[in-house]
């Protein structure tokens, strides 16, 4: 079953309505584990390094509607026919990512059909993934943390300067040849339609497709030094950059390789270590390679801010309209604030996704 979330006029509790219609060679990779075991009926146990202990229920299983093509062809994730999504794992926002896959397979009409790539810092994250989705088609790949330490630079919040964060700008690099297309999405969110519609995006002539807001100020992301410097500011020159979300993205990876998006990323944060041209982490190179360059994609798909801003206990409105996925992109997240007994209004919306529980 698909569905539609529809909003409109200020955003509460009481007005929501939800309407239901029908390469780096060197890098270390670990591979994927698929397995049923799990520890006790249906939890699998996890130990923070906050020494609490959480437990995981096991995720529903989800198959394909009639019409859907068969098994798995080629192993690895080379299978034409497989949609390829992305996202990163780490222990303090695992349990958002698990939440957005549990999404994903909920709201798909062909389940069986994709293929998750989780880029990691810690490989013993991927038997909990398995004993969560027996069934998942998935891989991990170890993200070495020294490949950007020395070009990640101070951020306004230090959650940003994590380096798995800027695992997305090696994505051409860590996924196999083969793959040819990916969905990039970030672990704070959830899909409430079927990710198919995304994946088949036309993205024409470029190579990044994401929900553009033409309508925010641009300069915001950007310092004084930046826009004074017109060796530095005419990169936009004869461009009209919008800002976009990088925490939603559908990349065509052959474009990418061929053209070495990866070394003109790096090229800016080398930039920045040493002029400090902008506040935030790994949004601001993405602007500065691809503003103005990236294919639309509806609004719909990237319903972000959800996180609210940077002063604790905030909530943002959701926008009027279709919504396909929401996005709690800010500095708070729902399983946090639903946990805290201080949630917002939207985090309702995060909380049936949610697999995540303490232990006794």
């Amino acid at each position: 079953m698909l569905w539609v979330l529809r909003f409109s006029g200020f955003f509460s509790a009481g007005m929501i309505i939800v309407v239901l219609s029908p390469s780096f060679q060197s890098f270390p990779r670990a591979e994927a584990i698929r397995s049923s075991q799990i520890d006790g009926p249906g939890f699998h146990l996890l130990q923070s390094d906050s020494h609490l202990q959480f437990s995981f229920r096991k995720a529903p299983l989800f198959g394909n509607a009639r019409g859907c093509s068969g098994s798995l062809g080629k192993p690895g994730g080379c299978d034409p026919d497989l949609v390829h999504v992305a996202i990163t794992l780490d222990v303090e926002y695992l349990r958002g990512s698990m939440a957005a896959v549990h999404s994903i397979l909920q709201h798909s009409r062909c389940p069986d059909s994709f293929f998750f790539h989780f880029l990691v810092s810690d490989t013993s994250l991927d038997t909990l993934v398995a004993s969560i989705f027996p069934n998942l088609n998935f891989k991990v790949y170890y993200f070495e943390p020294n490949i950007v330490n020395d070009l990640i630079s101070t951020s306004v919040r230090q959650a940003l300067q994590q380096p798995l964060n800027y695992a997305r700008n090696y994505l051409a690099d860590l996924l196999e040849p083969c793959v040819a297309r990916v969905i990039y999405l970030d672990s704070d969110l959830v899909v409430v339609d079927d990710i198919v519609k995304l994946w088949s995006t036309s993205l024409g002539t470029k190579t990044i497709g994401a929900p553009e807001y033409c309508h925010a100020n641009f300069s915001k992301y950007f310092t004084d030094v930046f826009w004074s410097n017109k060796r530095l500011s005419g990169t936009f020159s004869g461009r009209q950059p919008c800002y976009f979300n990088t925490g939603v993205m559908v990349i065509d990876l052959v474009k990418w390789r061929c053209v070495g998006y990866t070394k003109r990323i790096e090229k800016w944060m080398e930039i920045q270590k040493k002029e400090r041209i902008y506040e935030l982490g790994s949004l601001p190179p993405f602007l500065l390679v691809f503003g103005g360059y990236v294919s639309p994609i509806e609004h719909r798909w990237n319903q972000h801010g959800l996180g609210g801003d940077n002063v604790r206990g905030s909530c943002r409105d959701l926008h009027p309209g279709p919504v396909s996925l929401l996005h709690w992109s800010g500095s708070g997240k729902p399983w946090l604030r639903l946990d805290s007994k201080q949630p917002c209004p939207s985090d309702a919306l995060w909380a049936p996704y949610d697999l995540y529980g303490y232990s006794s």
